[in-house]
């Protein structure tokens, strides 16, 4: 009855949300690319790759989680020789991402929309002999469905987050039976193990094996070559100290902004360095910097272009999958979706390259993270934008400080690595 009601209100749902849809694909661009593949339509060349199996599917939402199911792939392949895979996302920039690091024999597809004649055809295609959830989208159709043909599920490096947590357990009737589908559920911390639980999941199958973004983080590190080219090409001296913006939303470039205008004054030679979350938000923190008379140099519209004679005040990269890159040379870096927002974004990253890490009051997406950090002092955390200036002024003014600060990072991401492993096993019994 549960599943009928979801069947009768997702169509509806999806008829309203629609026009967003459309709208973030024209904004982003790159969604219409394979779109028919969302319904199941598959042109011949997917059709007889498929045709090929069996598959294990796994799949990943959107970046974060990419990177995550392609390092997961690499561990089971390395533990279970010859396995082939079907990756589905939600995203393009999953997607591209995908294309460029899976292996050729590896079928990349966009995961399909949870409609049941949808799933069913989907199923019917594909015939997996497993299905990985990433971090824990719930599907009621496909969920329902695979169980039903007897195919084994998982969920790797799982979370729930306080806002999941809160809708899920209002609907627990509804995704209690849905978490009780799968075999094994790899949760990242304790906390998400004791939520899954009480969301309705089976105890017994929840496994706490930690955060497979250690492993990712230590498995796909920036360049700090690549980093400093990238400043030099926007006339940034390798004698600048860095403040980072990484992976900020709305709200949060104006913080940096008017940090940067007060903290330049006691340090000449800083340069503000912000990476949106949303490359296409670029035209509104374009207006933002100007509107405070700083110079700056936008990447994306850095090419065939000469290098500024003169270091700009600010470097804007609205460009995709170089932040990585950028972390390596950024003195101190703000992790954003935590000043202005709710979540948080992945401070791992630049953990991992050895970087004074500031965040802000709601990181509530890492609760267990968060702990491991700050258990070992490996990170700044401010409770508002005021004295969010002055731990940055501190940790700009004292390199010692901010060192010591880079190291415990660098050193609690390497004592945490091994989630994938924990996960390949505990999937793979």
């Amino acid at each position: 009855m549960i599943r009928l009601i979801y069947n009768l209100l997702f169509p509806v749902v999806f008829v309203v949300m629609l026009p967003y849809y459309l709208w973030r694909m024209l904004r982003r661009g790159g969604y219409g690319k394979g779109f028919l593949q969302r319904l199941g339509w598959y042109d011949a060349d997917v059709k007889a790759r498929l045709s090929k199996g069996p598959w294990f599917w796994v799949h990943a939402v959107s970046v974060g989680e990419m990177y995550v199911g392609l390092r997961f792939i690499e561990g089971w392949r390395a533990a279970h020789p010859g396995a082939a895979f079907v990756v589905t996302t939600n995203t393009s920039t999953a997607h591209r991402l995908a294309e460029k690091s899976m292996n050729p024999a590896d079928v990349l597809l966009y995961f399909p929309v949870d409609f049941p004649i949808v799933v069913r055809s989907v199923l019917n295609r594909i015939k997996p002999a497993r299905l990985i959830m990433t971090e824990g989208e719930l599907w009621p159709n496909l969920l329902h469905m695979a169980r039903a043909r007897g195919i084994p599920m998982a969920i790797i490096n799982g979370r729930v987050s306080d806002r999941s947590f809160s809708r899920y357990r209002r609907l627990r009737g509804v995704f209690g039976p849905v978490l009780r589908t799968f075999n094994v559920i790899c949760a990242q911390g304790r906390q998400d193990a004791d939520r899954y639980a009480a969301i309705g999941a089976d105890p017994a199958r929840v496994i706490v094996t930690g955060s497979a973004k250690y492993d990712v983080a230590l498995q796909t590190p920036g360049d700090p070559a690549k980093g400093r080219e990238i400043l030099a090409q926007a006339g940034i001296p390798a004698t600048a100290l860095v403040l980072l913006g990484g992976s900020t939303w709305a709200g949060e470039e104006g913080i940096l902004l008017d940090a940067y205008q007060w903290l330049k004054a006691a340090h000449p030679e800083l340069v503000l360095v912000l990476v949106p979350r949303h490359a296409e938000r670029r035209d509104e923190v374009m207006a933002a910097i100007r509107a405070r008379g700083l110079s700056v140099v936008q990447r994306s519209a850095m090419r065939d272009k000469p290098t500024p004679p003169v270091a700009p005040d600010v470097l804007l990269a609205d460009t995709t999958g170089e932040l990585r890159h950028i972390y390596t040379v950024g003195d101190v870096v703000f992790v954003g979706k935590s000043l202005t927002q709710h979540g948080g974004q992945n401070v791992i990253e630049p953990a991992a390259c050895g970087r004074a890490v500031v965040v802000g009051p709601n990181m509530e997406n890492f609760p267990d993270v968060m702990q491991d950090f700050r258990a070992a002092g490996a990170i700044v955390q401010v409770p508002d934008a005021a004295q969010f200036a002055v731990e940055i002024e501190r940790l700009l003014g004292d390199a010692a400080y901010r060192r010591a600060y880079g190291d415990k990072a660098r050193a609690l991401v390497d004592a945490r690595r091994g989630g994938i492993q924990r996960m390949v096993e505990a999937i793979g019994t």
